[in-house]
């Protein structure tokens, strides 16, 4: 039995704690990721968006140019967002924490003992002679998502200056930025594997709570996630290209859940194991969304997530042949 009645359409497809050695149990969410401001997605100084050439949809090959959001750009607020929610619950409500947990930190300080560390993962860079070694591998993955809409229609060049604090007057132009609009779609697909109820929780908690994406978010770059559908098996059932190219060839903005629904039963189809993919309804969808939304975390929630980690760290260092899962040099995240 499933300790939240709104998992019960993933009954079977958790794991009690987090295992050293991920099963198949894999839980895919589908995220449509809309910009409510000017966002920039590049990673080169060029000040250029990341852009791909893809076909406009599923059913129309037309080549066409889409903006890109990498993966890593996706993964990196959110990573952090999972981390200091934590951090911020588990302060507010008295749990205790190791001292390495709460000095943990990307990139070269990660504990490999909290939570962040064992569902987003862990590497040792630097270790000196005695010092255990031993890295956790993520059980969350990203991939790049694409606009539905073409670049030229929600790319847009903007001008900056300085204001001279003497005359207030804004002289010549000291450069331009290429944004991406607002109202910008980007369906994205996340996999978890081998994850916990809380686990799945609080990371779906992160996904609603992260807001601030892409360069110069100081000023710039809000973005809203929105869960529209989930699908749960043995395996990997659709990845991100294939859901932006379905929803491209759909009348998908008045309900993307219902579009979102239609595609993974299609693809459903496309499995190794069709018959032990679950494909949650839009009924199941919204009582899993408002269900996750609803619940306040106590004190109990918190520390399985914490005991969950540090459990994971034990039972990590004792198959790697070391003392403790605090210990070792420096390390990053994978």
């Amino acid at each position: 039995m499933v300790r939240y009645s709104f998992l019960a359409p993933l009954e079977g497809l958790f794991e009690k704690e987090a295992p050293v050695l991920a099963s198949a149990k894999t839980i895919q969410l589908l995220v449509m990721r809309q910009t409510h401001d000017y966002t920039i997605f590049r990673t080169e100084e060029t000040r250029e968006l990341n852009i791909a050439t893809l076909p406009r949809s599923a059913t129309d090959p037309e080549a066409v140019l889409k903006v890109v959001f990498l993966a890593s750009k996706q993964k990196a607020p959110e990573n952090r967002m999972y981390a200091r929610l934590f951090k911020t619950y588990a302060e507010a409500l008295g749990v205790e924490l190791d001292p390495e947990v709460k000095a943990c930190r990307l990139k070269d300080h990660l504990c490999r003992k909290c939570p962040r560390c064992v569902l987003f993962g862990a590497v040792v860079t630097e270790g000196g002679r005695g010092q255990d070694r031993w890295n956790i591998k993520h059980r969350v993955e990203y991939s790049s998502a694409y606009s539905i809409e073409p670049y030229e229609e929600i790319s847009e060049l903007i001008t900056f200056n300085a204001v001279d604090p003497a005359t207030q007057s804004t002289g010549q132009a000291l450069g331009a930025t290429e944004n991406v609009r607002p109202l910008a779609h980007f369906p994205t697909v996340i996999t978890l594997r081998s994850v916990t109820e809380e686990e799945l929780i609080w990371f779906m908690k992160t996904l609603m709570a992260t807001k601030s994406y892409g360069a110069e978010t100081r000023v710039k770059g809000d973005v809203v996630n929105s869960i529209v559908g989930v699908a749960a098996g043995y395996e990997e059932i659709i990845t991100s290209l294939e859901y932006n190219l379905e929803m491209a060839a759909r009348d998908w903005a008045g309900d993307p859940v219902a579009a979102t629904a239609e595609i993974l039963g299609k693809y459903r189809g496309y499995a190794a194991f069709p018959d032990e993919v679950r494909v949650l309804t839009p009924k199941q969808l919204r009582e899993l969304v408002e269900g996750v939304r609803s619940l306040k975390p106590d004190k109990e929630f918190i520390e399985r997530l914490r005991d969950n980690a540090l459990h994971f760290a034990e039972k990590a260092a004792k198959y790697a042949g070391g003392e403790s899962g605090g210990k070792g040099g420096r390390r990053r995240g994978r």
